[in-house]
C-alpha cells in the first residue's frame, strides 16, 4: 500500500508541475460532492497542502490529500526534504488534535491535578488492559501535576455492550468514581443522560486513534499505547 501511495504522489506531483496548477485552482465543492457522494466522507476543511497540486481534506475519518482535479485520494505521511525532513502531515494532524480535544474537554472525565503544571487528554476504554494499567498510576500523575482528561473511546464500536457500558459510565452520578470502578473490573451500574460518547470515538477516528490508551500530549503530538507515569512526566518535563 505505501508503494502504491509514493507511486500515486509522484504521478500528480509530475502531473500539477506539468500543467503548471496551483492549489487555489483546486474545485473545492467538486471535491467536497465527489467525497461525500461515492465514499462517504464528511468533509470539514479543505486546504492547501504542502505539495503542489494536491489539496490537504480534514475529514470524519481522518486526513487526506486530494488531487486537485478530484481524481485521486492519498493518505499518506508528507515529509519536506529541504526541512530536515520535517513531517508536514504530522504537524497538520497535532493543530487537528489540540483543537479537537480541546472542543471535548468538558464532557471528559477528568482527574485534575492540585498543582497542575500539564494537561494531556487520553482515548480510554474500560476494558483494556493497559487503560487499566495506566488508570492504576493516575495519582501518581497527579501529584507529578498532570492533569488528565479522560476522553471515551470503546473498541467494540458505537452499537456494542461495551459502548452502552461507557455510556452508563460518563452518565454516573460520579464518573471519576464510576470510571475508576469500571477499570478494577466491577460491573457498570446501567445510567443514561445526554452525553457525547459517541463524539468522542468519532472525534478519535478522525485523529487516527485506532487503539487505547492513545495519550495527546500538550502539542498536539500522539503517543499510541501505554506509557509509565514516570516516562510520561519526563516527557512532558522536557517539553517546559
Amino acid at each position: 500500500m505505501k508503494v502504491v501511495q509514493k507511486i500515486l504522489l509522484a504521478g500528480v506531483v509530475a502531473a500539477s508541475s506539468l500543467l503548471g496548477l496551483s492549489a487555489h485552482a483546486a474545485d473545492e465543492a467538486a471535491i467536497r460532492d465527489k467525497l461525500t457522494s461515492m465514499l462517504g466522507l464528511d468533509v470539514e476543511t479543505i486546504a492547501d497542502s504542502p505539495v503542489s497540486g494536491l489539496v490537504q481534506v480534514s475529514t470524519n475519518r481522518g486526513l487526506f490529500y486530494v488531487s486537485e482535479n478530484g481524481q485521486y485520494l492519498l493518505q499518506a505521511r508528507v515529509f519536506n526534504i529541504d526541512e530536515e525532513m520535517r513531517n508536514e502531515t504530522e504537524i497538520a494532524l497535532s493543530g487537528l488534535r489540540k483543537d479537537g480535544v480541546k472542543k471535548m474537554e468538558s464532557s471528559s472525565i477528568t482527574f485534575k491535578a492540585k498543582d497542575e503544571k500539564h494537561e494531556i487528554s487520553v482515548f480510554t476504554d474500560i476494558t483494556c488492559g493497559y487503560c487499566r494499567k495506566f488508570h492504576n498510576e493516575i495519582d501518581a500523575l497527579n501529584d507529578a501535576g498532570i492533569t488528565v482528561h479522560y476522553l471515551a473511546f470503546p473498541r467494540s464500536g458505537l452499537n456494542s455492550p461495551n459502548y452502552e457500558d461507557m455510556v452508563s459510565v460518563w452518565c454516573a452520578k460520579d464518573p471519576q468514581k464510576a470510571l475508576t470502578r469500571a477499570k478494577a473490573g466491577s460491573d457498570v451500574a446501567s445510567a443514561s443522560c445526554n452525553n457525547k460518547v459517541a463524539e468522542q470515538y468519532m472525534l478519535g477516528q478522525k485523529l487516527g486513534v485506532n487503539g487505547t490508551p492513545n495519550i495527546i500530549m500538550p502539542d498536539g503530538s500522539l503517543i499510541p499505547g501505554y506509557q509509565p507515569a514516570a516516562l510520561l512526566t519526563k516527557a512532558l518535563e522536557a517539553t517546559e
